[in-house]
């Protein structure tokens, strides 16, 4: 039960730190929506999504609790609302945004995997707590990537495609990306979820487990 809640605590500190990291960087570019907003703090009542924040994570504890499988418990906060017609940098401004999130838990998980692989037996008893830390960042920063909107890969995605030639396939995937989105939670989290089994046994030179 205590590992159940230090789980949600990371997770969700894990996710507010995310939204931090685009608001920090479009605050840098001259976008102040997020400061004015006051989605620039660590209060985690300014960013409480109702479903995704509570009503999603609850229900894969209680279906892992009811069907006996271990699994990551999985949720997301409010987006960090961003304008990106306010960017300095017009051609690189989104992109930069969008890369933030992801790249700040990537590197939280490998600050703390390498603590994990330099840690003294001394202080053992800190790996499976580290540990936490390490996937569900390792998870939150590959999930991100996903090309489907809202999440950061969409937008990185989108960077890339031409308008003229792929204007359809975005608007497409801007006004169903979010249904794609849920099935996916559902049923290709598993992959994602090797993908942060992988990075956290190259980065902690141990296996992860629940």
């Amino acid at each position: 039960m205590e590992i159940t809640i230090f789980t949600l605590i990371v997770l969700f500190l894990s996710i507010i730190i995310h939204e931090l990291a685009h608001g920090s960087v479009a605050l840098r570019l001259g976008d102040t929506t997020a400061k004015e907003a006051g989605r620039l703090t660590l209060n985690p009542l300014k960013h409480i999504d109702l479903f995704g924040t509570i009503i999603l994570p609850l229900i894969l504890i209680f279906s892992y609790s009811t069907s006996g499988f271990a699994g990551p418990i999985f949720g997301w906060a409010k987006p960090v609302p961003i304008n990106p017609f306010n960017f300095k940098d017009q051609k690189w401004g989104t992109l930069k945004v969008s890369l933030a999130g992801p790249a700040t838990n990537f590197l939280i998980a490998v600050i703390f995997g390498l603590a994990i692989r330099f840690l003294p037996a001394s202080l053992s008893q800190f790996s499976l707590l580290f540990g936490i830390i390490v996937f569900y960042n390792f998870l939150w920063g590959i999930f991100n990537l996903v090309p489907l909107p809202p999440l950061d890969g969409s937008w990185i995605l989108f960077r890339f495609l031409p308008n003229k030639i792929f204007a359809n396939f975005k608007i497409f995937l801007s006004q169903y990306g979010f249904f794609i989105l849920i099935f996916f939670i559902f049923y290709g989290l598993k992959w994602v979820s090797l993908l942060a089994y992988i990075l956290y046994y190259f980065t902690t030179g141990r296996v992860f487990a629940f």
